[in-house]
């Protein structure tokens, strides 16, 4: 029980650290999309990043996958650029369908981010036999974390578009731009060639 907790706090910490917000900065754009009538897109999102960002962290456990560090930590801000965008340039859309390219980005850029924090979890979990359980605990801190930080955001779009008359397509926007910035910074800070 002790172990569970651990990597449970791990995992939830890794998301909630607002040292490293990029995890954070990627949610926003993920979520910013949906409304509050969208649980179930909005648990599948959350929960594809899961199982992308895992698969990345058991292929590292395993040492099946190495990448080098400094192409991850630029892919990641680029994916969190590539999602903004994509929520600007459907801004203008009205479609049901809007949210479902952030669920395939959920998964393919969770790959991604799962790389960023590989070496540091291959570390953690050393030479164990047992890796898979630290991971699935692991991921679900993970997920819980990611689920409080969605429901804020949902909770705030709600809030504005409720109560302050802000439009949906507003709201989309100015939270993307804002995301966008930051990411064009940690791309800047990050450039490996």
């Amino acid at each position: 029980m002790e172990d569970f907790v651990l990597y449970f706090k791990m995992g939830l910490n890794h998301v909630l650290d607002f040292s490293a917000y990029d995890h954070i900065l990627f949610l926003i754009v993920l979520a910013v999309v949906f409304n509050n009538f969208q649980w179930r897109k909005v648990i599948w999102l959350v929960t594809l990043f899961t199982i992308g960002h895992s698969i990345t962290l058991a292929l590292s456990a395993y040492e099946i996958l190495k990448i080098k560090v400094d192409i991850i930590e630029f892919l990641i801000p680029l994916t969190i650029f590539i999602t903004g965008s994509i929520n600007i340039i459907n801004s203008k859309k009205e479609s049901k369908k809007k949210g479902n390219i952030n669920l395939l980005l959920a998964l393919l850029f969770g790959l991604i981010h799962g790389l960023g924090f590989s070496n540091y979890f291959r570390m953690m979990v050393g030479k164990e036999e047992d890796k898979l359980f630290p991971l699935v605990e692991f991921a679900l801190g993970i997920e819980l974390a990611q689920v409080i930080i969605v429901i804020g955001i949902l909770i705030i779009g709600m809030l504005l578009k409720n109560f302050l008359r802000v439009d949906r397509r507003d709201w989309v926007l100015v939270c993307s731009s804002i995301v966008i910035g930051f990411s064009i910074q940690m791309m800047i800070d990050r450039v490996f060639w």
